[in-house]
């Protein structure tokens, strides 16, 4: 089996290029090292019967450096549909932390998010419980806490990138659809699928309007735009860090745990723990030159 090894570092460093060969030489591969940008991304073909044990073999020469790696197929990498969460994905923040903060209950707030993004409680149940305490607040406070939205590190290169390859991209969210519209605007998502507060006259009743999307929901969103666009599950990509991404990842041709929480790292195959966002462009085989501006 023709395989793609991916090599992707946090940035540039000047000992990413003894590292890759160094792998090479583990692999038993004549084969140099194609740089995907100088120093910082780079892959390596590999004829092998098992990706397992290419990716162990990688794994141990890796050891602690901060490099993320990938094992695919050699044909294919290049996906046709994109799905990413919000929170601590595409942007840094979670927006309901965010919210707790301003109105000055962020402990209980940020456990029970804590939680709920580990898998440790029921998503819909922690959506609830986080969204009530913030019944009777002023609409205000929606504001407030979009001012303070960062987006994450490669997110516009990744996005304008993809569209630019024809590619449709979706933001799918357990969070909420007035900070979701507002990325999904800046950085060009074709569609959003999120939560709605509740709102009566400009205060926030503390509750969600269905249907909820945790998820199960963000699984059927995935699959139900594969089958609108005539694309076949093996060329999806999808991103995500929480408890409620890993049923998405798992569908996804290919599903990347973005800085993930425990319970999301130890039930996804490929994650990247030390690469921005651009890592699912190398992932595909982009090169940096290929990035939108």
């Amino acid at each position: 089996m023709r395989l793609t090894v991916t090599l992707i570092a946090a940035g540039p460093d000047h000992r990413f290029p003894r590292l890759a060969a160094a792998i090479c030489d583990a692999l038993a591969i004549s084969a140099k090292p194609v740089w995907l940008a100088d120093e910082e991304a780079c892959e390596l073909p590999v004829d092998a019967p098992d990706p397992e044990a290419i990716a162990s073999t990688v794994r141990g020469t890796i050891g602690k450096a901060p490099v993320d790696m990938l094992v695919q197929p050699a044909e294919g990498r290049r996906k046709r549909l994109l799905l990413a969460d919000l929170e601590a994905t595409m942007i840094e923040n979670e927006m309901l932390d965010e919210l707790a903060l301003i109105l000055g209950i962020g402990s209980e707030m940020i456990e029970i998010t804590r939680r709920a993004m580990n898998g440790e409680i029921d998503f819909a149940e922690a959506l609830a419980a986080r969204t009530a305490l913030l019944a009777g607040a002023s609409t205000r406070v929606l504001s407030e806490a979009a001012a303070r939205i960062r987006l994450t590190p490669g997110a516009d290169a990744l996005v304008g990138t993809m569209r630019r390859a024809g590619v449709p991209t979706v933001l799918v969210t357990g969070g909420f659809a007035i900070f979701a519209d507002r990325i999904a605007a800046k950085l060009g998502f074709d569609h959003v699928v999120a939560n709605r507060l509740e709102i009566a006259g400009a205060t926030l009743t503390g509750k969600v309007l269905p249907p909820i999307v945790g998820g199960a929901a963000k699984r059927e969103t995935l699959l139900g735009f594969a089958d609108k666009l005539g694309i076949s599950i093996d060329k999806t990509l999808a991103v995500g860090d929480g408890a409620n991404d890993i049923a998405m990842l798992r569908t996804a041709g290919l599903g990347i745990a973005f800085r993930p929480k425990p319970a999301v790292a130890a039930a996804i195959r490929w994650r990247l723990d030390h690469a921005d966002l651009t890592g699912l462009l190398y992932a595909q085989g982009y090169r940096k030159a290929e990035f939108a501006a």
